[in-house]
């Protein structure tokens, strides 16, 4: 049994490819960092993604490429006097590199001669017509057209489109949209039909995102459907982007989320999924899945295989925990009353020496009550909602952690929370690797 006294650390850090797209995990770099790229925006060059997001401690754009969407290399600071400036978007518009974001509740505008690096301030941005107070920057390439539009949303709750002029300025309104209090746009086309994807206004908390759709960038804007169950609000994200793949055999559309922390800070991670577009009901729906990825050659997107999995009935109990029976859970049996007192010890579990993917497998009766932690081998204790921010909120919840090569490795379970809270554990998965 572990003491209930806690010491919350991260998982040890090493240097690997990563394999899959988990949202709300914690996702690293190739130098093994958390990545840092907060209300960005993706957009594909050839065949890399770049990915430009603000840093949490002082908000300047952070750039990082990937040809698989999934190892991402830090390619650093891409204005380093710019600071304060929120969801930035690169455009390109002619033969200069253009980064929009929001900075003092205005836009800014910065502008480069190379795609990485050097972006200099050109503008404070006066948004056409009204120049009202702006905020949450998004960009949308409309392909057909040749033509990049800047989205805002603004104080008096309206969500704009300007189309951004051939010389880096913001010209005229397009379309708007009005009758609620929206923000936080991006626009993704399917079948020749555009969709707005809106988040309301709650802060830093997450809310049941929204889709309106009209034949033409120029509007109108109707519907205004959830694009995920209420219940889930949005999976506990922010939309800041929507990315199309076209393969070679299927075009696949991705929502782009931000699953903030409660002051938009460090900890905050991201949430990406591939889209269902409807173009009969003119409907948008994430098609959420715990762990997944994208071969950005042919669009198709494919599922991890379970390698090995460890039932909690046949681990080490302690305290006061009981096996029941559990209709939904793999072996139809949960280990129950786990808790800072009782733990579930699964022994002889396989690592790589390296980071992996696994999947915990525990229901809570309220994750706003408590915490799920682990003890990996003679580690401190890892609190498993500062390695996944869906912990909780799912019955399966995946993570990275580094273990030990070979069988030898043993992972405790516990839990710490308020009178009531109550923590039932099903399992562990692994996952099988691409190279097995």
């Amino acid at each position: 049994m572990k003491p209930s006294t806690l010491l919350w650390t991260c998982a040890a850090s090493s240097v690997l490819g990563a394999s899959w797209i988990a949202p709300g995990a914690v996702w690293y770099d190739t130098d093994g960092n958390k990545i840092d790229a907060h209300g960005g925006g993706v957009v594909q060059r050839g065949d890399t993604f770049y990915w430009v997001g603000q840093a949490a401690s002082n908000q300047t754009p952070m750039l990082y490429s990937s040809t698989d969407l999934i190892n991402w290399k830090n390619l650093g600071k891409q204005a380093s006097s710019i600071t304060g400036m929120w969801r930035p978007k690169i455009a390109k518009p002619n033969g200069s590199y253009w980064l929009f974001g929001q900075q003092d509740r205005y836009v800014l505008s910065l502008k480069s001669s190379a795609f990485v690096g050097g972006y200099g301030q050109s503008a404070k941005v006066h948004i056409p017509p009204n120049d009202y107070s702006y905020s949450d920057t998004g960009m949308f390439y409309d392909e057909d057209a040749d033509t990049y539009y800047l989205l805002t949303s603004a104080d008096h709750n309206i969500v704009q489109v300007n189309k951004i002029n051939s010389d880096g300025t913001l010209g005229s309104m397009v379309s708007d949209l009005r009758g609620g209090a929206y923000e936080a746009p991006g626009i993704v086309k399917a079948d020749g039909v555009y969709y707005l994807i809106v988040s309301g206004k709650t802060g830093w908390r997450s809310n049941p995102n929204k889709a309106f759709w009209s034949t033409s960038i120029n509007g109108p804007w109707q519907g205004g459907s959830d694009i995920a169950p209420q219940a889930q609000n949005t999976y506990g994200s922010q939309n800041t982007h929507e990315l199309t793949v076209k393969g070679s055999q299927k075009t696949t559309h991705i929502y782009m989320g931000d699953a903030w922390d409660s002051k938009g800070g460090a900890s905050s991670n991201y949430v990406w999924a591939p889209m269902n577009i409807n173009s009969g009901s003119h409907s948008v729906q994430i098609d959420y899945h715990e762990m997944w990825k994208l071969d950005p050659k042919t669009g198709v997107v494919s599922y991890p295989t379970t390698k090995k999995r460890y039932e909690a009935e046949h681990a080490v109990l302690s305290g006061k925990t009981v096996v029941r029976d559990c209709s939904d859970c793999v072996s139809k049996r949960a280990v129950h009353g786990v808790s800072d007192t009782s733990d579930v010890t699964f022994q002889n579990v396989t690592g790589t020496g390296s980071r992996q993917w696994l999947s915990f497998h525990y229901r809570v009766n309220n994750p706003e009550a408590g915490e799920a932690h682990i003890f990996v081998n003679d580690e401190p204790a890892i609190n498993i909602s500062s390695l996944n921010s869906r912990a909780g909120y799912h019955t399966s919840t995946p993570i990275q952690l580094t273990l030990k090569r070979g069988d030898a490795n043993t992972i405790s379970f516990g839990a710490t929370g308020s009178d009531g809270f109550e923590v039932a554990v099903d399992g562990i998965e692994l996952f099988e690797d691409d190279d097995e």
